[in-house]
This record gives structure tokens, C-alpha cells and sequence, in this order.
């Protein structure tokens, strides 16, 4: 066995003591099959996949299902890893379940996914009920457009692409709603985002990485140790801090900010998106601005004075860590040294 071992979603590197200390004879396969996340503890915990991922199986499932009966099938992720999802699909009409494995707190996991194919002239996706519009700047796509992200909406036309080919059909038109979508909305971020109307359908890796106590607790021990880290609120921050500190362990920890402590002799940074790092710092961050989210706010105003502030009460939270807002494309927004 080598020493280091890759996971294949996130590119971190495990310790071949980890799967020494994992009881699963079957840890190495599950690891490197990307559905997977081991632990320094030797824990095995089960990713989910994105509302992308089952997006596209029901997209794929539809087209399918115009040639005959489907129960499983396989999709593309957008990190290169195949998946299999057992789906319903029948004349035209398929079902998807969301599976959010052992991520704990996610409420769109049982959600179903629906789609129905029929031919056309053309290829296109179409978004239904369900899924959610854009009425904010500085999101995933443009005002009045599905809140359907472009590594997710790649992911899906790639599937329907697969399907037409395995089919033998030209073309298809696919409608994407999900029943359930409006109803839940309410349960997530979307309304104060600026979506309206359903849930996003998102992913860039295709998976839901496990977030339990466990996962975050491991991440924390993580941080020891290491004289040079880098936290990340989000994968766009966790890709482009491997780029801007490579000298940097980089560790991601998604929403859970409050539970940050480093040692007084590592050199420690935040770095990310503003949104989750200026509203931790602030939860006051838009009110009086006339701004509906965060995102919307660093488009139009990347200056405004609300985001200076909220990045000095970040410093002020974590006096010895330097912290880095980014914006999407990786360029540096701001930063307090």
C-alpha cells in the first residue's frame, strides 16, 4: 500500500495509517471509488450526491426510459467519477432520489427529482416546477434564469447527451421539476439568497460531503500540527487557496466558523467567498444597503462600506489569522492581513 493515498474528490491526502486503522477490509476500494470519506479515526463516512448528480440521473432516465423500462443507471460527475443511482423511468417519465449519505442536516435528502423526455428538433432542458428562479444579482447565472448552477447544468446536458447517444435519438426535450421544490425552499437559504420559487440545483464535485459532527471534529484536528493552514468555507475557495498558498495545508470547513481555533504559532487564513465569512463576522452585513444578498452587494459595490467593516469584525474575531474574501473567478475581493 503507498503511503499517501489521493481522494479523488477533493485531492487531500490520506494517510495510509488512516486505512490501517479503518475495520473495513473494504476501505482502499470505497476510498479511491470517491462515494467515500475516511477519517483519522479510521471512521468511514458515506458522501451523498448533489441535487446535480440526481438531476442529471433523472434527466438521463427520462430520455432512456422513451426506449424501454429503466431501474439504474450511471452518470458522470463533474470530478470524472461515474456513479450509479437506481432510478424509475418509464415512457419518457423518470424519478430520482436525492441521497445525502451521512450528511446529517441535509434537508433535501429523499427528495424526488423528476423528468420527462419527449423528441424534439432539438436539445434542450427545460426547468419546471420546483426549480428555482434568480431575482438577485451575483448569483449562479443571470436575474430570471433556473437556479441551475453551470457545473450542474453541464453535468445534466452531458447525461441527456449520453442517453440520446445509448437511445439512438437525435434529440430530446427534457423537462426538470421537482414536486417537493417549492415546499422545501422554505427549509433552506434560498428566499434570503434571492431564489425564489424552489431549490437550486447544484454540485460542482457531484457529491455531498458528509457533514456531521465527526467530519467537522476531524477537520479541527486537522488544523493541529501543521505550522502553515488555510481554512475554506466552500470548494471554490478550497481549489483556488490551494492555488493562491501552496505551501498551505488546506482544509475545508464549510459554515462552521465558529468553531475555528488555531495555535499561536501557526500561520493561519481564512479564505473564501465573502458571503459565509462576512455574515459570520456580521450578521448585520445587509441591513440598510437595499441589497438582497451578499453576492449581490460584492457584483455591484465590491467597495461598500458594510464589507469593509464586516471584514475588520472577521479580523477582530481571528486577530492572528489573515483572511482573504475572494471573488468567483479567484481574484482577490479583499483582505485583512
Amino acid at each position: 500500500m503507498p503511503e499517501i493515498i489521493t481522494d479523488p474528490v477533493t485531492g487531500f491526502q490520506i494517510p495510509a495509517s488512516w486505512i490501517v486503522s479503518c475495520p473495513d477490509p473494504q476501505a482502499l476500494q470505497k476510498i479511491q471509488s470517491g462515494g467515500w470519506v475516511l477519517l483519522s479515526n479510521g471512521l468511514l463516512l458515506k458522501r451523498g450526491l448533489t441535487t446535480g448528480t440526481t438531476a442529471a440521473a433523472a434527466c438521463k432516465g427520462a430520455v432512456l426510459s422513451l426506449a424501454g423500462s429503466v431501474d439504474c443507471l450511471e452518470v458522470m460527475t463533474p470530478v470524472g467519477i461515474r456513479v450509479s443511482l437506481p432510478v424509475v423511468g418509464k415512457e419518457g417519465f423518470c424519478i430520482a432520489v436525492k441521497d445525502a449519505g451521512d450528511h446529517k442536516f441535509d434537508v433535501t435528502h429523499g427528495l424526488e427529482i423528476v423528468a420527462q423526455a419527449r423528441p424534439s428538433l432539438e436539445t434542450k432542458l427545460v426547468a419546471g416546477p420546483g426549480v428555482g428562479r434568480i431575482v438577485a444579482r451575483g448569483l449562479c447565472d443571470e436575474v430570471g434564469r433556473p437556479a441551475i448552477s453551470p457545473s450542474a447544468r453541464q453535468q445534466i446536458m452531458k447525461a441527456i447527451y449520453e442517453g440520446q447517444e445509448e437511445t439512438g435519438l437525435d434529440h430530446a426535450l427534457v423537462e426538470l421539476s421537482l414536486p417537493r421544490g417549492l415546499e422545501l425552499a422554505k427549509e433552506t437559504l434560498n428566499p434570503r439568497l434571492g431564489i425564489m420559487g424552489g431549490i437550486s440545483i447544484l454540485g460542482s464535485t457531484g457529491f455531498v460531503e458528509p457533514w456531521n459532527d465527526h467530519f467537522i471534529s476531524d477537520r479541527i484536528q486537522e488544523l493541529k500540527g501543521d505550522k502553515r493552514v488555510v481554512v475554506t468555507t466552500g470548494r471554490t475557495g478550497l481549489k483556488f487557496s490551494r492555488i493562491l498558498f501552496p505551501d498551505h495545508k488546506a482544509v475545508l470547513m464549510g459554515s462552521q466558523l465558529d468553531r475555528l481555533a488555531f495555535e499561536m504559532d501557526q500561520e493561519s487564513i481564512l479564505c473564501g467567498l465573502p458571503a459565509l465569512i462576512l455574515k459570520w463576522a456580521w450578521p448585520g452585513v445587509l441591513e440598510g444597503t437595499n441589497y438582497g444578498t451578499v453576492a449581490e452587494m460584492v457584483e455591484k459595490e465590491p467597495q461598500h462600506r458594510n464589507i469593509i467593516l464586516a471584514l475588520e469584525r472577521a479580523k477582530k474575531k481571528l486577530p492572528h489569522t489573515r483572511i482573504v474574501l475572494l471573488y468567483k473567478d479567484g481574484r482577490i475581493l479583499g483582505e485583512a492581513p
